[in-house]
């Protein structure tokens, strides 16, 4: 599935990985002074990492170097990302910026879990 993915889908793929990255690292940080408990956020975060790493090996070539059980958790993490974004969609307006990089966001975690499978 993910190696018959066209270029300008792994490229949008790809940017929605990396704002999702972003916005986990900037709850983490928030969440980080404020005391908060960061253990879930920690995980979500390496989760992506792990996702990205793994598309970027299947789709570019690069070095992708990661144990069965670190993939295993972050397939099992990025699956239950996808509620809470599920939900997001159900909430942002049709036709808005927002609609669409959530809609990109679930595809490219689509994509990342298929990858992750892929090794398993």
């Amino acid at each position: 599935m993910t190696d018959k993915v066209v270029e300008e889908q792994r490229d949008l793929s790809m940017a929605a990985l990396e704002s999702t990255l972003q916005k986990l690292s900037r709850a983490y940080a928030s969440m980080e002074k404020k005391g908060a408990m960061l253990t879930l956020v920690a995980k979500r975060l390496d989760a992506v990492r792990i996702g990205m790493a793994s598309l970027r090996n299947t789709w570019y070539g690069e070095t992708f170097e990661y144990t069965y059980g670190s993939i295993a958790s972050a397939k099992t993490m990025l699956q239950q990302i996808i509620p809470s974004i599920e939900t997001q969609l159900v909430k942002a307006k049709k036709s808005s910026a927002q609609h669409t990089l959530i809609e990109r966001r679930l595809e490219a975690l689509g994509f990342a879990i298929a990858s992750l499978e892929q090794r398993m």
